[in-house]
């Protein structure tokens, strides 16, 4: 997925805040609110897991798409697009794992 995919797609579940819930799945998520966006969240990321285990990569792919389109829709409903997780990652390429760890723990 490329910088303006993400760009695409977080535009499009910024103007689904204004559809009909009745007609929009991303709009009825919105409409149930936070805990409900959470639970998809979480159950998209179980299948994620579960996916892994069974060593299918075509349904990996599918349920790590479902995972990232709900994070997405998570972060969209918290005001948050996805530049600023990319910016994040951005700062993290070329720490090491220790270093980025040590680096929140002192924050």
């Amino acid at each position: 997925m490329s910088d303006q995919t993400l760009e695409k797609l977080a535009a499009v579940l910024e103007q689904r805040k204004q559809a009909d819930p009745e007609t929009s799945y991303v709009a009825g998520l919105y409409s149930k609110g936070l805990d409900a966006i959470l639970k998809k969240v979480g159950e998209e990321a179980t299948e994620t897991v579960i996916a892994a285990k069974g060593g299918d990569t075509e349904q990996l792919v599918y349920e790590t798409a479902d995972l990232w389109f709900h994070t997405l829709i998570l972060l969209a409903h918290q005001g948050v697009g996805p530049e600023k997780v990319l910016n994040e990652l951005e700062r993290r390429f070329g720490l090491s794992g220790l270093e980025e760890k040590a680096s929140r723990n002192h924050s």
